[in-house]
């Protein structure tokens, strides 16, 4: 091997460490084995003494613990039962002696038989306490090694002893007979161990490429500069806790001082975290602790790994700079966090109104003390917001606080803010205005200085106003205060209420722009729904009708219709469009007008449900044609007349709900009416259903949204309007729709829901008159005497001569022209009603007689002294009706005076 110089260095070359080195290790490696070849002889001579003491102790105790020992003890020859036992043991285990004792410390047995009887040589005082002897002594057979143990009874006493050993000189012969394989090993163990130091030197001379000790201690020195130079902190503490090394950076960072190495690591004054985690040496990685005003990362692991010494080494490195940019980072990702929270918990109702609670809640629990939200009286109605002046009112919509006696003004307050004040200039600006200390002067007092100094002694103390802005308009004012001992609001909780308030402002105006939605929904709904209760004495009729709480179902199509038919009738209808908005809202109202049409055919209930299925039908083909993503218009109905004359009452329904009759006497049912399908399937029948309706009854028709909610069945609702229709038969129908809205409609509505309740009444008998006519013309005459008879007895005298001719000509057409039983009917009314039935379905006509034509005038002079006219075709045959006005003061005992009822408040809410 040649050295850094070029010359060829021998291994043996003292000069350098690895020489120096290879004579250091040979010559401890020498002592090393002299000793350790003396240690071994002596820890072998001990190791057999305390085997010898172990397996006598071991012998003695089992022995003594065999079965049978109390017994053989106690009778009358021990040594007869014990000395072959003792014996027999003795040899299995390897022992020189078992020897029994008495208490008295007689032998019971012995190897040598003379011995049996004698005095037994050694301490016995503690086996007779129920301990265990273990001496070397000389005994009967020399120096021995002997264990003495008591013989325990049932009783827990002594009753004996047993005593083991092993001859001493049986333990030499043990050591000796292994120096031959020690002293070869320690032969063996120098030749490998010279050989692995030469290897050893080698491999140091080849690491430290042939260095002397000059060299060495060169290199020592700039690692020693290297260590103190780096800017990371190094501590060495040795396993009894005392400092071994510190660089400077490490002093620096802990303010040690310059003699620190060698001292105990609890007296360097440190703080109790950094003492504790110093001296415990447990692994720490990155672990960040406070000194002082600094933040430390620290790495610390054990140096007695991998057979290293005791002890630990710790690095230090200052992320003070790097905790305060993380500080930051957290504080955004805070905010960030917030942001989104804002997002689900605020906008989850298109309600102005909740909307704005919201945001004073979330802001609340999370950023303010107090939070006050103000907006234009103007988005409140859902119309567009108008720009601000100084005379602008806010309305306080919604207040929320840690506390509830808030000195803030309450909700529903309205307020100015003045463009002198800075929260009135901020609006203006459309800026949001920091006020970190309320105390001071700062103008706001100005505008209220009571009120400012309410706020004041609450404890309010710092305050952000931020304008509510939306697509350019300002549409309120968010007002964040902080009071007590909260800390006042900095410049970042302006930006950050800033960015609240601007995610708020979105889910406000879409809530606004959806109020004004559905106020127009509702406007159009009410425009198309009836004003009220038209004349006619059939009934006594009360209704309510309640469109859903904007937000939660929106508009529907729920209608309902109240429609005087010829012959004192009344038609009640109720009808559900499926959907919600203005589609739905647009559809009923072209379905309340084609109802309208049809009952003026004066059709049975089955026919006109059938004619408006076909309209549904080609309502929706004809929106299929003009979108492929057009709304389906479905729809139920119910479509019940009553004739108050004959108390009959005729009803059908496509896909509806069955209507509730409850009877005088209180009980209630739900009328077998069957199920058609609902309109729009086309093609299918609907079958009417007919049924008696005594006086003083009650007639329910409703919809679904009145007995539907998502938290109770629907049978449940069927089943709770049928009990509280029954409690309150003795109620008025304006008092029987109120408390059936307050039983079972939830506050808000989440659909439409229209409700009818109409009592039976039955016109007076002594109103009517019926006569049979035969089909001969001199019947004629005794057709006009009855009636002006009757019409005398009714104070009608003056319209004689008018009814007497249109039914005149009435019962002359029928005769002339029909087959089958003539009818006269005449009825007192709102109006006198002429009614002429035939079993002919064939219908006049009114047409213009030439001056020639000898006929076809009569029924062109019924249409002029008739204020109406129609026919009404039945099962079997036609009726033609009349109507004229009755004379003011001449209605009849069962009419309703003084025209149609007055609505309620709530018939529209």
């Amino acid at each position: 091997m040649t050295g850094r110089d070029g010359r060829r260095r021998s291994v043996l070359r003292m000069r350098t460490v690895a020489g120096q080195v290879f004579l250091l290790q040979v010559a401890i490696v020498v002592l090393l084995v002299a000793a350790a070849v003396a240690a071994l002889v002596l820890q072998s001579r001990a190791e057999s003494v305390k085997d010898a003491r172990n397996r006598s102790v071991a012998v003695a105790q089992t022995f003594a613990s065999s079965p049978g020992i109390e017994a053989a003890l106690k009778s009358p020859d021990p040594t007869a039962v014990l000395q072959p036992l003792a014996e027999r043991a003795r040899k299995l285990t390897g022992v020189d002696f078992v020897v029994v004792l008495n208490r008295a410390g007689i032998r019971y047995t012995h190897p040598l038989p003379d011995q049996i009887g004698k005095k037994f040589v050694g301490n016995l005082k503690p086996a007779l306490n129920g301990g265990i002897v273990v001496e070397e002594t000389t005994g009967t057979i020399g120096p021995l090694v002997q264990a003495v143990v008591p013989v325990i009874g049932h009783d827990g006493r002594v009753v004996g002893l047993v005593s083991a050993g092993i001859a001493i000189e049986r333990v030499n012969g043990v050591v000796e007979q292994q120096f031959p394989l020690l002293f070869g090993s320690a032969a063996g163990i120098l030749m490998l161990t010279t050989a692995g130091t030469a290897l050893v030197s080698r491999r140091l001379r080849r690491q430290t490429h042939g260095l002397g000790p000059a060299e060495m201690t060169r290199m020592y020195e700039h690692h020693d500069a290297v260590l103190h130079a780096v800017r990371e902190g190094v501590l060495i503490v040795g396993g009894d806790g005392r400092l071994l090394l510190a660089n400077d950076e490490a002093r620096r960072l802990l303010g040690l001082p310059a003699d620190v190495e060698g001292r105990v690591v609890t007296e360097l004054a440190l703080d109790p975290v950094t003492t504790e985690l110093l001296v415990s040496g447990r692994p720490v990685t990155d672990e960040v602790l406070p000194v002082g005003e600094r933040r430390l990362a620290v790495n610390q692991r054990s140096t007695d790994r991998d057979g290293g010494p005791p002890g630990s080494v710790t690095t230090l490195r200052d992320t003070t700079e790097l905790q305060a940019v993380t500080g930051r980072a957290d504080v955004a990702r805070g905010r960030l966090s917030l942001l989104y929270q804002a997002g689900t918990e605020i906008g989850t109702t298109l309600d102005v109104v909740r909307t704005c609670e919201e945001l004073a809640e979330f802001a609340t629990a999370r950023f303010a003390d107090f939070t006050s939200v103000d907006v234009l009286q103007a988005v409140l109605r859902g119309e567009e917001p108008t720009r601000a002046g100084p005379d602008t009112e806010w309305r306080r919509t919604a207040v929320s606080g840690v506390r509830d006696d808030s000195a803030l003004q309450p909700v529903g307050a309205l307020l100015r803010f003045p463009p002198s004040t800075p929260v009135g200039a901020g609006l203006r600006r459309g800026e949001a205005v920091l006020d970190t200390d309320l105390a001071a002067v700062s103008g706001w007092q100005r505008h209220d200085p009571a009120r400012a100094r309410e706020l004041l002694a609450y404890g309010i103390h710092s305050m952000i106003a931020v304008p509510l802005r939306a697509r350019g308009a300002i549409l309120g004012v968010v007002l964040f205060w902080r009071a007590g001992e909260s800390e006042p609001f900095e410049d970042e909780d302006r930006s950050l209420a800033e960015e609240l308030v601007a995610r708020a402002a979105v889910s406000i105006d879409n809530a606004r722009r959806y109020t004004r939605e559905h106020a127009m929904a509702v406007t159009l709904q009410r425009s198309l729904l009836p004003r009220g209760v038209p004349d006619q004495s059939a009934i006594d009729v009360a209704y309510r009708y309640l469109p859903a709480q904007a937000g939660l179902g929106g508009v529907g199509g729920d209608w309902f219709d109240i429609i005087p038919l010829p012959g004192a009738r009344v038609a009640l209808v109720v009808g559900d469009v499926v959907g919600h908005g203005l589609h739905a809202a647009a559809t009923m109202g072209r379905l309340r007008t084609a109802v309208h049409n049809f009952s003026t055919l004066d059709l049975s209930p089955g026919e006109l449900l059938w004619h408006l299925d076909e309209l549904v039908a080609q309502i929706d083909r004809d929106e299929a044609v003009d979108s492929a993503d057009a709304e389906v218009a479905g729809a139920t109905c119910l479509y019940a007349i009553y004739d108050p004359v004959s108390g009959r009452c005729t009803m059908a329904r496509a896909g509806h709900l069955q209507p509730v009759v409850v009877h005088p006497d209180g009980t209630s049912e739900f009328a077998d009416v069957p199920g058609g399908p609902p309109l729009g399937l086309g093609g299918l029948t609907f079958e009417s259903f007919e049924t008696q309706l005594p006086e003083n009854s009650r007639l329910v028709l409703y919809t679904d949204g009145l007995v539907e909610d998502r938290h109770r069945d629907i049978d449940e609702g069927l089943s709770l309007l049928g009990r509280t229709l029954a409690e309150s038969a003795d109620r008025t129908p304006e008092e029987t729709c109120d408390a059936v809205l307050r039983t079972l409609v939830p506050d808000p509505a989440r659909d439409d829901i229209a409700l009818i309740v109409a009592r039976i009444r039955r016109l007076d008998a002594a109103d009517v008159v019926q006569m049979d006519v035969p089909s001969d013309p001199s019947s004629v005459s005794r057709v006009r005497a009855e009636v002006s008879r009757k019409l005398a007895e009714w104070g009608l005298a003056e319209e004689a001569f008018t009814t007497e001719l249109i039914l005149s000509e009435l019962v002359t057409n029928a005769i002339r022209y029909a087959t089958g039983p003539i009818g006269v009917r005449l009825l007192r009314d709102r109006s006198l009603i002429c009614e002429v039935s035939d079993h002919s379905s064939t219908s006049p006509h009114l047409r213009q007689a030439a001056t020639t034509d000898e006929g076809g005038r009569g029924l062109f002079l019924v249409a002029q002294f008739a204020d109406r006219w129609g026919t009404r075709y039945m099962d079997h045959g036609k009726v033609i009706w009349t109507e004229q006005a009755l004379p003011t003061g001449t209605l009849p005992t069962g009419a309703l005076p003084g025209g149609p009822p007055s609505l309620g408040p709530g018939a529209f809410t």
